[in-house]
C-alpha cells in the first residue's frame, strides 16, 4: 500500500511537509516552518503528527525556511535518516538554518526579558505567551547538518529506500531548487508521483527556467499564485526604478524588505543594470544589510551549474551583482550606522515579510518619514508585518513602538520567485493525471481559484487537509 499525507502547506502557504509511505518505508518531502501570524507560528512547537524516528529519509526541494526550517527540530525529536538535496540547496540550507536558530535564541532571550519585566508583548506587537525556549538552538542546527547525504545532481536517480527512487528536476525557483519525481513500488503497485516544490517563472535573469512537469500518475503542486498572472518583468523593473528615482528626488530613503535567497540577488542585479544604463543615479548608495543574504550571494557565485546561460555570459564581463555604491554590512554597528542616513540610501534587508531581522529597524526609522519609500517585491503572508503595511495600516507596532505609516508604499509583484497562473499551467501541461493535489496556497485565493481552472480543463483535483491520509492506487 502507498499512502500520501500532507503535514504542512495544507490549505495554507507555509510549513511544507509531505509524508509518503511505501513498502513499509516512510519518507518526507520537505519539513518547513509555519510562518505568518502568531496563531500560525504556534504550530511549529506542536508535536509532529508522525514519529520523527520512524522517517527513513527526507528529500529537500529547496532552502527556503518554509520548506527546511523544521529540519533541526525533526532531528532533535528523533529523526536519524538521510537528507537528500542538491549541492546549492545544502549550502544555502546551512546558512538559513543557522540564521533561523540564532534568531530563535535571540527571540527566546527577549521573551525572557519581557517576562521578567511583566511585558507580554513581543517585538511584533502581538500579545500572549511565548515558548520558554527556542524551537532549536544553533547547536541543534549544526547537528542536523550532519544528516545531509552526498549531493544530488539534477536528473540522476537516487535510490532512497527499498521501493522508492527519486529524481531531482530543476524547478527554477531559487538556486538549487528542485521538483522531486518519486518512482514508488510497494511490490504490487508501481506509481510515479511528482512533487512540484516551489516553481519559478521563465525568463528570470539568474537561474534557469523550470523544467516542464515530468510524466507522473499523481502531482502534488503548489498554488501560491494560482489565481492570477504577474506583472511583466520589464514593467516591474521600471516601477522599481521609478520608486527609487522619485524617492531620491525628494531626498528620502528606499527600504526594500527582501528574502535573502534569490530575491536579494535579483534586485542587486537589476540595480546594477539600472546604474549601468542610466535608469538610476550613478551615485546611488546601496546597502545590503543582511549577513544571511551576503553569505547567500557568495554561495550563488560558487554554483554556475544552476545559472541561466545568458547570466553565465554576463559573468565573463564582470560581477553582475556589484556596483560602485554597494556596501555589505555584516556587523551590527554597521547596520545601526545606516539609520543615521536621512536621504539617498537604498536599503535591502530581511526578512522579506518583516517579522524578523534587521529590516524592522530600518522600517522603524523610515516608515514615519513622508520622504521615504518602502518597496515590497515579494509575497507577504497573512498576519505578517509586511502584510499589514501592504494592506494599508495607518500605524504598525515595531519593537513595542507605534509607528505611523507615512512613507510611500510600493507593491511590485512581478519579482515573485513563484510561478503565476499561466506559468503553473504551462509547467503542468495538458497530459491527464490520476489526480492533482493542490498545496502551498491561500485557500480562498490561489488554491480554490486554481482548482476551478484545472477542473475546467478536465483534471481531477483534491485539496488535502492537514494530516489527511490518502491511498495512492
Amino acid at each position: 500500500m502507498i499512502i500520501y499525507a500532507c503535514h504542512g502547506a495544507a490549505k495554507q502557504v507555509t510549513g511544507s511537509c509531505h509524508l509518503i509511505i511505501c513498502n513499509r518505508r516512510r519518507i518526507l518531502i520537505d519539513c518547513g516552518l509555519f510562518q505568518g501570524g502568531r496563531e500560525i507560528e504556534q504550530a511549529n512547537a506542536e508535536p509532529f503528527e508522525f514519529d520523527p524516528a520512524s522517517i527513513d529519509a527526507l528529500l529537500l526541494t529547496h532552502a527556503h525556511l518554509d520548506h527546511c526550517g523544521r529540519i533541526p527540530l525533526l532531528v532533535k525529536r528523533g529523526f536519524r535518516g538521510r537528507i537528500y538535496t542538491t549541492a546549492a540547496t545544502r549550502e544555502l540550507a546551512r546558512v538559513v538554518l543557522l540564521d533561523s536558530a540564532g534568531l530563535q535564541e535571540e527571540d527566546a532571550r527577549r521573551a525572557a526579558v519581557r517576562k521578567r519585566n511583566g511585558n507580554g508583548r513581543n517585538g511584533n506587537g502581538r500579545n500572549g505567551d511565548t515558548p520558554e525556549g527556542p524551537l532549536y538552538t544553533i547547536d541543534d542546527a549544526l547537528h542536523a547538518l550532519d544528516f545531509f547525504a552526498a549531493d544530488v545532481t539534477y536528473g540522476d536517480p537516487v535510490q532512497v529506500t527499498d521501493g522508492i527512487r527519486a529524481r531531482f528536476l530543476d524547478a527554477g525557483h531559487i538556486l538549487g531548487s528542485a521538483s522531486v519525481l518519486l518512482e514508488l513500488d510497494d511490490g504490487h503497485v508501481q506509481r510515479r508521483m511528482l512533487f512540484s516544490g516551489d516553481l519559478g517563472n521563465s525568463g528570470r535573469p539568474i537561474v534557469r527556467d523550470p523544467l516542464p512537469a515530468a510524466t507522473a500518475d499523481y502531482v502534488v503542486m503548489e498554488s501560491t499564485y494560482g489565481d492570477r498572472p504577474h506583472r511583466s518583468v520589464p514593467d516591474s523593473v521600471e516601477e522599481l526604478y521609478q520608486a527609487i528615482r522619485e524617492t531620491y528626488a525628494r531626498r528620502g530613503n528606499v527600504v526594500i524588505p527582501t528574502f535573502a535567497l534569490e530575491r536579494t540577488q535579483e534586485i542587486l542585479y537589476y540595480l546594477h543594470q539600472g546604474i549601468r544604463n542610466g535608469s538610476l543615479p550613478t551615485n546611488l548608495r546601496v546597502f545590503l544589510d543582511s549577513p544571511m543574504a551576503i553569505s547567500a550571494t557568495e554561495i550563488f557565485r560558487r554554483h554556475p551549474e544552476c545559472f541561466d546561460l545568458d547570466f553565465i555570459a554576463e559573468l565573463e564581463h564582470g560581477d553582475p551583482f556589484d556596483m560602485p555604491g554597494l556596501h555589505f554590512t555584516r556587523e551590527t554597528s554597521e547596520s545601526m550606522a545606516i539609520n543615521s542616513i536621512e536621504s539617498g540610501a537604498v536599503i535591502l534587508a530581511g526578512s522579506g515579510m518583516c517579522n524578523g531581522g534587521r529590516v524592522r529597524h530600518h522600517l522603524k526609522h523610515n516608515l514615519w518619514r513622508e520622504r521615504s519609500s518602502v518597496v515590497f517585491v515579494g509575497y507577504a503572508a497573512e498576519g505578517t508585518l509586511a502584510r499589514r503595511i501592504v494592506d494599508g495600516a495607518s500605524t504598525v507596532q515595531i519593537f513595542n513602538n507605534d509607528i505611523p505609516v507615512r512613507a510611500q508604499v510600493w507593491t511590485i509583484n512581478g519579482f515573485s520567485a513563484h510561478a503565476d497562473q499561466p506559468a503553473l499551467l504551462d509547467w503542468l501541461g495538458a497530459a491527464q493525471r490520476r489526480r492533482i493535489f493542490l498545496v502551498h496556497g491561500e485557500y480562498e485565493r490561489g488554491m480554490r481559484k486554481f482548482q476551478e481552472v484545472l477542473e475546467a480543463r478536465g483534471f481531477d483535483c483534491h485539496l488535502p487537509g492537514m494530516g489527511e491520509s490518502i491511498k495512492i492506487d
